[in-house]
């Protein structure tokens, strides 16, 4: 799987992300690229994708640390093109877009017919030392797929990425969050089509159209 990091380096005028001093800021934007698994299914149903939900102090432009279990902080002089929530929902729509393996796929609210919508809750997404010397980027999420009809939840789970950084260097940070991004991208766009072709296929939705 592909990773890239996109980075612009710019000022934002008056403000950093631990005080009120004037400094540059760099702007980290995650851009991984997944190709279509082969064992990925074909679907022929159409799928909506909403706006994961996450806590404030995750989905925000500021890249959240965890030096201490129990204890957040922020790095300095870094932050995120798009927010946490942003970046889930644009790779897991973007992965399934590209693999040509489902009928449609768009964000909620786009107007399609979907006939499966998924949620998701991102319950982390933060540099956690663990206790360790260097960070790993961890994403956790929690992903339901409901059946449009009757929301129904269809099926649920819980996926967790903890990719080490190469170092503690906060471009270093970055570009790990970018492989557990696209790790985990990969992992709920399969689950998701495994799961709604098994809905699908149970015929627990017959009759309910």
């Amino acid at each position: 799987m592909a990773a890239a990091l996109l980075v612009a380096g710019t000022l934002l005028g008056g403000c950093s992300l631990l005080g009120g001093s004037r400094e540059p800021v760099t702007i980290y934007a995650p851009d991984p690229r997944i190709p279509a698994d082969p064992a990925w299914p074909q679907a022929t149903w159409q799928l909506s994708i909403s706006r994961p939900d996450a806590a404030r102090m995750i989905d925000s432009a500021r890249i959240v640390v965890r030096p201490t279990p129990g204890e957040l902080q922020v790095y300095k002089g870094a932050a995120w093109a798009r927010t946490p929530g942003e970046q889930l929902q644009d790779i897991v729509l973007r992965t399934l877009e590209d693999s040509r393996r489902i009928g449609a796929v768009a964000r909620q609210g786009s107007g399609i017919a979907a006939d499966y919508k998924l949620e998701m809750d991102l319950r982390r997404y933060e540099a956690d030392y663990a206790g360790n010397a260097v960070p790993a980027a961890t994403i956790e999420v929690n992903a339901k797929l409901l059946h449009n009809i009757d929301q129904d939840v269809v099926a649920s789970r819980t996926f967790l990425q903890a990719v080490p950084a190469a170092g503690t260097d906060t471009a270093l940070v970055a570009q790990a969050f970018g492989q557990a991004l696209a790790a985990i991208g990969h992992d709920i766009a399969g689950w998701t089509l495994d799961s709604g072709n098994a809905h699908e296929g149970s015929g627990a939705h017959a009759g309910r159209h």
